[in-house]
């Protein structure tokens, strides 16, 4: 997961570098970032079928190295077309990761321990693009944007060898097992709960794409700081959903802790996109405090259409509830980076508070008798 987040999610840390060796717009550089997650969009649900027949390790291997081999292929090309297109490649190849991973979780581990260890699974988004925001501004600084995108390609070539030699997959589920051999999607439950995630992504890649540019353009930081200091975020942020996922465990429930978070998440960006708009220091704080807020509802969000879906629709169910985040995620970099180009940061931080309000609306107030069922 950190090796797959770190350039799936981690590439807005590449645009200064994108500006400065391409010569692209802060709007063009946005679209740029965004074909990986537009790669993910299109095999999330292939992957997670995939997952459900042939099992998580052979399938973590394979995407892994095809996101590694076109991060390497991106090195060779001056074209940006060509670029995006070694981006999306990647994105498309890392999509295994999302549903194979997150079926390993339902498979190896009982109801009462699922929220903590999707928790430590979900850190590794966090942690990946905490990893870009140490390593990728000074890189490109010194050595262009080819060194970026050689460090990215070996985390993903490595990971992709440490499963081959340490996962080992779990039982295969019986037939029909779980909602009596029927789909989950009969209820309305797991489509408000992708609606919901879906929604909450956009605070999520609101700050993960333009806190280092707001922090450089708006605050005057140099890139390494900035990136320093959103590393250090990231870690918090890695931390707060492991105690988000044990929390889940605690009181029993997903989707309580979710809609709670995502209320709070709301009340931050408000605060944020005032800060922006008056220009005073809170605005710095309230970002800080954003980028730690507004990952931790993804590992509950996993965990419930984990649960619900049971084994022999979860290799699916997840990719389908990526596949919905990911739509959201692949627009919202560009449409905000339109709307900070036309108006300002602070208006497109006011714009994002209504998704994650309305998130809290859509979710379940519970699952019902299919939370658990096949612990």
């Amino acid at each position: 997961m950190i090796a797959g987040c770190a350039y799936q999610y981690g590439l807005p840390y590449l645009i200064p570098a994108l500006r400065a060796d391409r010569g692209l717009s802060l709007r063009e550089a946005a679209i740029l970032i965004s074909c990986p997650v537009a790669g993910l969009l299109v095999a999330l649900t292939l992957w997670g079928i995939a997952a459900d027949r042939w099992g998580e390790r052979i399938i973590l291997c394979a995407g892994l190295s095809v996101a590694g081999a076109s991060l390497l292929f991106a090195t060779t090309t001056s074209a940006t077309s060509a670029l995006g297109v070694c981006f999306f490649v990647a994105g498309a190849g890392g999509a295994s990761i999302h549903a194979a991973s997150g079926r390993l979780i339902l498979g190896w581990f009982a109801a009462h321990e699922r929220g903590l260890a999707m928790g430590v699974r979900q850190t590794g988004q966090p942690l990946g693009v905490g990893l870009a925001a140490l390593t990728l501004p000074p890189l490109a600084a010194r050595a262009g944007l080819t060194a970026g995108l050689y460090l990215l390609a070996g985390c993903c070539l490595g990971a992709a060898l440490l499963v081959a030699i340490l996962v080992r997959d779990p039982e295969r589920p019986e037939a029909g097992d779980g909602h009596r051999g029927g789909s989950p999607y009969r209820t309305p439950v797991l489509w408000r709960i992708h609606a919901a995630s879906a929604l909450l992504v956009v605070p999520q890649f609101a700050v993960s794409a333009f806190a280092l540019v707001y922090l450089v353009d708006e605050r005057g930081w140099d890139g390494a700081t900035a990136g320093r200091v959103l590393a250090v975020a990231q870690v918090a942020g890695a931390v707060a959903r492991l105690a988000v996922g044990h929390w889940s465990d605690r009181a029993g429930s997903r989707v309580r802790p979710m809609r709670l978070l995502a209320v709070g998440i709301g009340a931050v960006m408000l605060v944020l996109a005032a800060g922006a708009l008056s220009g005073t220091d809170v605005a710095v704080a309230a970002l800080l405090a954003a980028a730690v807020i507004t990952v931790t509802p993804n590992g509950l969000a996993f965990t419930a259409v984990a649960e619900y879906a049971g084994r022999s629709w979860a290799g699916r169910a997840l990719g389908i509830q990526n596949t919905g985040q990911n739509l959201l995620a692949a627009a919202t970099p560009p449409a905000l980076g339109a709307l900070v180009t036309s108006t300002a940061y602070g208006t497109a931080f006011a714009a994002v508070v209504a998704f994650p309000l309305a998130a809290a609306a859509l979710i379940p107030a519970r699952l019902g008798t299919g939370q658990a069922e096949d612990a």
